[in-house]
């Protein structure tokens, strides 16, 4: 199911990680990004989706019950977030995750909803619209994207104190002057970020394999979907040897965005941006 989708992802990369190098984890993207110039999400009346919200849902043992409303909810815990790793996947409505845009993912409010993230440490405010499930560390109360954490001015810390508090889209509507051309601007990349250009060295790895016969058959399976050079690179680490199927060089963020979308549509392979 949806909501699991990221946690299982999630034991997917520790493993990944301990037979496969460093290339795999989440982090912030390869150039810094003036996230001055996003936009906070603009709060407006949205129907909760049937995606992502099954109720209740069982993760890791435990189990949530998405909230029939975000009205009235304020909590104070850890903010983390999720970046690079996570870029171009679906959320668990079904959305493509942004790490630009301003999202987040919390374990039981409706999606979609929208909440003020307070940072306590420094007073910084951001509105963010939650679209996705997790994270499921009980010490955390709210994932946010890469561009939210770095507005509040925590994402190299990892986490940060925050205050949530739910806000009720058709109040907020009634008593903001925001024009709907600013509201359709938070819903969409901002120009220039979603072209942004990434390293010469940037690619796309559709796996990494103990086998050269399984990434072979992996490369010519992925190799039907792009025009992009598809290569198997032999890589040694930790005493092990893996096969990795590397598409690329992809210097335009949006082709990054765009063949991940196509390889797990077409051949449900989930992969990963690294740097080769």
């Amino acid at each position: 199911m949806r909501q699991t989708s990221r946690f299982l992802l999630y034991l997917l990369t520790s493993l990944l990680v301990s037979c496969g190098g460093p290339s795999v984890k989440d982090g912030p993207p390869p150039r810094e990004i003036d996230v001055s110039k996003i936009p906070d999400a603009v709060p407006r009346v949205e129907p909760i989706t049937r995606a992502g919200n099954k109720s209740p849902y069982t993760v890791l043992g435990r189990t949530y019950r998405v909230l029939p409303t975000s009205s009235g909810y304020r909590e104070q815990g850890l903010a983390s977030w999720y970046g690079n790793k996570f870029h171009g996947r679906k959320t668990s409505n079904g959305e493509t995750y942004n790490m630009y845009a301003m999202t987040a993912a919390h374990k039981t409010l409706p999606i979609p909803s929208y909440v003020r993230v307070t940072n306590l440490a420094n007073g910084r405010q951001v509105i963010v619209r939650v679209n996705d499930r997790g994270p499921f560390h009980s010490e955390r109360i709210i994932d946010l994207s890469y561009a939210a954490a770095k507005k509040l001015g925590f994402y190299q810390n990892g986490t940060g104190r925050v205050e949530v508090t739910a806000i009720d889209p058709a109040v907020y509507q009634r008593n903001t002057v925001a024009s709907p051309a600013v509201e359709e601007k938070a819903y969409r990349a901002p120009e220039g970020i979603a072209a942004e250009v990434l390293p010469a060295n940037t690619f796309f790895q559709a796996g990494a394999f103990s086998s050269r016969a399984a990434a072979r058959e992996t490369r010519d399976r992925v190799a039907a979907h792009t025009d992009h050079p598809v290569a198997v690179k032999e890589r040694h680490a930790g005493g092990k040897t893996l096969f990795k199927v590397l598409v690329g060089p992809i210097t335009d963020n949006t082709e990054m965005v765009r063949l991940r979308s196509v390889l797990l549509r077409a051949e449900n392979l989930e992969g990963f941006v690294v740097y080769d």
